[in-house]
């Protein structure tokens, strides 16, 4: 967790215009917005839109001097952005809210909690896939996210037929599981998480 004094020299900083400031804040709030905005009906151009938006209101605030910021930034950025994002929508007829108060729909500290405790698996399911090592690392990664089929990958991995890929694929994806959950269990006896 960000330290508060951390938390007001970037807000300072952001009044200022401190390159530096702002190229933080953004870089660690910008992919939790495309991430919300996204997954709620948005593109990544409506994302970009969002948060300029809620950059330029967090700049206001921070710039009139009499801002308290009683949460931390990525909490304030991500309920500005929510709620534009909700004031778009209903703009738009794509959303009908059934309270006329956006902060009874928007559970943000749950559901901040949850998108870090994703970003979190993700980053750790990174760190095992690097650690698994090849063929395998490049075998899951042909098969998962390059959707080849099983024929291409005995091909291009140099096995005898697509059952014997298929075979080195399912141990890989044990040996990776193993990785992952190893790592998740130490991360959360470490408290991380």
């Amino acid at each position: 967790m960000k330290d508060q004094f951390e938390e007001i020299a970037l807000l300072k900083g952001l009044a200022t215009n401190d390159k530096k400031a702002v190229e933080t804040i953004y870089q660690e709030n910008f992919n939790m917005v495309q991430s919300l905005i996204i997954n709620n009906n948005g593109s990544s151009d409506d994302a970009k839109d969002i948060f300029q938006e809620a950059m330029i209101v967090l700049y206001e605030k921070a710039r009139s001097g009499t801002f308290e910021l009683n949460c931390q930034i990525k909490t304030f950025v991500y309920s500005v952005s929510k709620r534009l994002w909700l004031k778009r929508l209903q703009q738009q007829n794509r959303y009908t809210a059934t309270s006329d108060n956006l902060e009874d729909v928007v559970p943000v500290e749950n559901e901040l909690e949850e998108h870090e405790k994703i970003n979190a698996e993700f980053n750790l399911m990174e760190k095992a896939l690097n650690n698994l090592g090849e063929p395998c690392k490049s075998l899951l990664e042909a098969y998962y996210l390059k959707k080849q089929n099983m024929q291409v990958i005995a091909l291009n991995f140099g096995y005898t037929n697509a059952d014997n890929a298929k075979n080195q694929k399912y141990k890989c994806l044990m040996r990776l599981k193993k990785i992952f959950f190893t790592d998740y269990k130490n991360g959360k006896e470490d408290g991380g998480y």
